[in-house]
């Protein structure tokens, strides 16, 4: 634990982004008792709230989520009246009886023993201090609570489709996110999360059949067994108290199931992983398999991005298909081997960019799910060989030409379909970054990651924060790019206009039809197989790509200035000896029509 605390204290310490920054901390000590028969519980949270900001806090917000698996909720509305409802969700909210819904009360509130008074505001906790929280200050908040745990639905609940008794995310009032934008008080309606930093010591009481897996780690395992350890005495009574610990997370998850199977291994890297999955004899092959798997999955990305700060992950079986939370991940399991591997593949990537970078989701969902998508892609890439690329830039594609596409900067509970958030925030967000390896270059755009990881661990970064880092390793200007890919729905569009021979050369007329402009990639392929790259950078990059890797002739162009439509280029040769002409032979832009990329010398 020692050595734990220390590497997470140098990353900490280092991730200082521009002088000044500033970010809350809570301390959580929770203690919650579960009715596994009624599905209710009650609970007590002290929480230790330390203001790091330079203003005085006169209120606070939790927030309650299980509320909104309520009929009339804002969940529930939005699902009913979106074009295209969440499968998962459709209309199901609007039909739980009273002993099905979620439920998440506050009974007492106090600050540093004062009373308090507070207001549910569905699923957000609205309490007005008793004194406000001055600036370096730290005050106490003191709360008791109870909750109905619904029936699974999305994400959270009891006796998901597979049998899974308790799938608890979210279960917990929640502090919110103050940072230098203020209150992060988003309503509950769909979307994913936002939290502050801190310390998290949490006993879970129930029924002693329970296996219990997710964040932290078992502080009692001798009294537990159940795989953890070897129990050293008798447990007396009906329950089991769970014992775990959690340091700088932004979240507690956790599941729990009588037949749950616990395996554990060991990685190179000292980091436990556990599987936890039903005694299910359809399922227990793929699960055992998973378990190298997941290992080289976690080697891979402490490579590709950066060390792993915590000492365990653990995959639950659980939930609704997929989803990260602190040091573990929820997943369904009667799956293909092959749809396992790609859920836990991308749900684990998720640990270095929602738990350790953490950026808000709900602004920034398409650097969250696009970055851990991404990084997915290389990994599967690399261990599988499996090209992960494309059916993101497909999917990119076809939105396009839905006339569906919404900008990645929109709020995400305020897509106007789950399409444009899905494809924009998964597809578009990764093709965010493999795009920029075409415009920088592969090594770069790695280093980059690395870099932007380092520096920015525990901070909560922003769009801004990873361009200004790709920018100073490239020296290439980005912000052109940032803006038209990510504020706008501009389209990349080039054509090669026209091939003409003049004399003993060729003229090569390319055009700009999309409004977003790009640096060409444009490859020259002779009657003898020779090939030459002619690069043309854009004009507002203000610097150039080395050359790609493999690329012998490699020519760098003028640049292209944005506004001007056309860019005429002469080639040294005769047009009898050019067979082909080709924009991005990569396929790495996201051109929308390829169809007007490629010219063909039929003479």
């Amino acid at each position: 634990m020692k050595t734990l605390l220390f590497s997470l204290f140098c990353f900490v310490a280092y991730a200082q982004p521009q002088p000044g920054y500033w970010q809350q901390h809570v301390d959580y000590t929770m203690n919650v008792d579960i009715n596994v028969k009624t599905f209710r519980y009650s609970g007590t949270q002290e929480l230790v709230y330390t203001n790091k900001s330079p203003d005085t806090l006169k209120r606070v917000f939790y927030h309650l989520f299980f509320n909104a698996f309520q009929p009339g909720s804002e969940m529930d509305v939005r699902s009913r009246t979106i074009d295209d409802p969440d499968r998962r969700v459709g209309s199901r909210i609007s039909g739980l009886s009273p002993d099905e819904i979620g439920y998440l009360h506050t009974t007492r509130l106090s600050q540093d023993g004062v009373a308090l008074t507070y207001k549910e505001e569905e699923t957000l906790l609205v309490v007005p201090l008793a004194s406000p929280l001055a600036p370096g200050a730290s005050t106490t908040l003191s709360m008791d609570f109870e909750g109905q745990v619904p029936k699974q639905i999305r994400r959270s609940g009891r006796d998901n489709k597979e049998g899974i008794a308790l799938s608890m995310t979210q279960w917990y009032p929640k502090l919110a996110e103050y940072d230098h934008e203020g209150w992060h008080a988003n309503p509950y309606i769909g979307r994913e999360f936002h939290g502050v930093w801190g310390n998290f010591d949490v006993k879970i009481t129930l029924d002693k059949r329970y296996v219990v897996g997710g964040t932290g780690y078992l502080q009692n395992p001798e009294e537990i067994g159940h795989g953890y350890g070897e129990k050293t005495s008798k447990t007396k009574g009906k329950t089991l108290t769970w014992h775990f610990y959690a340091p700088m997370v932004h979240d507690f998850a956790w599941a729990a199931d009588p037949d749950y199977i616990h395996d554990t291994l060991e990685t190179k890297s000292g980091v436990i992983l556990h599987f936890l999955y039903k005694n299910n004899p359809d399922i227990i092959e793929n699960w055992k398999k998973l378990q190298p798997d997941t290992a080289k999955l976690l080697s891979f990305f402490n490579r590709a991005v950066g060390p792993y700060p915590y000492k365990q992950y653990t995959v639950l079986q659980g939930g609704d298909g997929g989803m990260e939370y602190a040091m573990c991940t929820l997943i369904t399991g009667e799956r293909s081997y092959e749809s396992l591997y790609g859920v836990t593949s991308h749900e684990l990537a998720h640990s270095w960019f929602q738990h350790v970078l953490a950026f808000n989701e709900s602004k920034y969902a398409w650097m969250d799910e696009g970055f851990t998508s991404f990084i997915d892609a290389v990994g599967e890439q690399s261990i599988k060989g499996l090209n992960a690329f494309e059916s993101s830039y497909n999917s990119y594609r076809a939105l396009v030409k839905s006339g569906l596409e919404e900008p990645l900067s929109t709020h995400a509970d305020r897509f106007n379909t789950n399409r444009a958030y899905t494809t924009g925030s998964y597809s578009k967000g990764s093709v965010f970054l493999s795009q920029l390896a075409y415009i920088i270059g592969v090594d770069a755009l790695l280093e980059s990651l690395q870099k932007f990881y380092l520096h920015f661990a525990f901070t909560h970064p922003t769009p801004n924060d990873f361009k200004r880092i790709a920018e100073n390793v490239s020296g290439i200007q980005l912000e052109w790019y940032l803006n038209d890919w990510v504020r706008t729905t501009r389209t990349i569009d080039y054509a090669i206009k026209s091939v003409s021979e003049k004399g003993d050369q060729t003229e090569v007329v390319l055009e700009r039809i999309g409004a977003m402009g790009m640096p060409i990639d444009l490859m020259v392929v002779y009657n003898d197989g020779w090939e030459v790259m002619h690069y043309v950078p854009l004009q507002m990059m203000f610097g150039e790509k080395p050359p790609v890797n493999g690329v012998e002739n490699w020519i760098v162009e003028k640049d292209w200035a944005w506004a001007r439509p056309t860019y005429t280029l002469m080639l040294d040769a005769p047009l009898n000896k050019i067979n082909q002409i080709v924009i991005d032979p990569t396929r790495f832009m996201a051109d929308t029509d390829l169809e007007n990329n490629v010219f063909e010398n039929q003479e």
